[in-house]
């Protein structure tokens, strides 16, 4: 029998983690290591009072709204930026949709079980997976693109993404982790004048939410209106919006600049210990919470790693990748000084 070498594209980080011990130290997953902090915890603890009643959005949308300088119309809050691209793949219409890969893999599966025929834009990791709009189809009518991408950790600039959009295509830009950015450099949050353009953001990522499910849409009041009309009655639980709410204030914000400088430093320090591999490629430039590395037999390394108490996440379940790339998050120093320990075991066992 044939065996597909399609990637499977529903193997998500958590996966790798799943029913781990607690000797198991988590870099599969990109959530910041360390939240929710203290504050966000009462905050969602407070609004379990308001359980008896429906949740109510208003609040949390004007508070997303005034984070962008945005009008409320152009904001819709979601379960996780996950049902975005369900949303997106069942409510807007799709001739010729194209997915930019290596990229998170939800938004083709999602358009997949909607029943769309999707086509995909692999990037080259020779030219550090650059993206180059010419590649996309001209009568691409929805095109989804990571910014920062997702397991790639590259940062497309904004007026190289901006030039895909045109009447008649709506272009959505993944910016789920664009807050681990210094200064969300290359954002298109706050873009009105893009026809078609639809951005996407979580708080799962930086404020560890992810178990709680709250993301949001940006658009255009019209595209906006599609999406909810697709929603079932009150989607996002109230403590989900009071999280949404609180993390969309300028002291959270500053909270999250704050963490995302951190993480630059962090990931730097990564970088520097894992160049002193030579069988180890670090794809780059990166701007993410995470790196994606190239090895040969990254398979049996990522397992003996497991062995010595590392989970860390296989790459082949990416369109464009293959069995040799893992992806590692960024962690602090001493955590990151174990894992190049444990990596120097398992490559010496190899």
């Amino acid at each position: 029998m044939h065996k597909s070498t399609e990637p499977d594209l529903r193997h998500h980080g958590d996966s790798e983690v799943r029913g781990m011990g607690a000797e198991l130290t988590d870099l599969a997953v990109n959530v910041r290591s360390g939240t929710p902090p203290q504050w966000l915890r009462e905050r969602i603890a407070d609004s379990l009072g308001t359980l008896a009643a429906y949740p109510d959005g208003r609040a949390a949308r004007r508070a997303v709204a005034e984070r962008h300088g945005l009008p409320e119309e152009r904001v819709l809050l979601t379960s996780g930026a996950a049902e975005a691209f369900v949303l997106l793949a069942r409510a807007v219409p799709a001739r010729r949709p194209v997915v930019v890969h290596p990229q998170f893999t939800e938004p083709e599966a999602a358009l997949r079980d909607a029943g769309h025929s999707v086509e995909r834009v692999l990037l080259d990791a020779a030219d550090g997976f650059r993206f180059d709009p010419r590649a996309v189809p001209g009568d691409a009518d929805l095109v989804i693109v990571g910014n920062p991408t997702n397991p790639t950790s590259v940062l497309h600039p904004a007026t190289t993404l901006a030039t895909l959009a045109r009447p008649g295509r709506t272009l959505v830009v993944d910016e789920a982790f664009m807050d681990a950015v210094p200064g969300e450099r290359e954002s298109l949050a706050a873009r009105t004048d893009l026809p078609g353009l639809v951005v996407l953001r979580s708080l799962t990522k930086t404020w560890g939410l992810a178990g709680l499910r709250v993301g949001y849409v940006l658009a255009s009041p019209g595209t906006v209106a599609r999406l909810e009309r697709a929603q079932p009655l009150w989607p996002v639980s109230s403590p989900a919006l009071a999280a949404a709410e609180a993390c969309s204030t300028p002291e959270a914000l500053a909270e999250a600049e704050e963490a995302a400088r951190g993480i630059a430093v962090d990931r730097a320090h990564l970088q520097a210990r894992l160049a002193e591999f030579e069988q180890i490629t670090v794809c780059g430039p990166a701007a993410g919470p995470f790196l994606l590395i190239r090895l040969e037999g990254a398979a049996a390394v990522r397992s003996r790693l497991r062995g010595l108490g590392f989970a860390v996440r296989r790459g082949d379940t990416f369109p464009g990748l293959g069995p040799d790339y893992l992806r590692l998050a960024v962690r602090d120093r001493t955590v990151t000084d174990r894992f190049v320990a444990a990596l120097e075991k398992a490559l010496a066992d190899g």
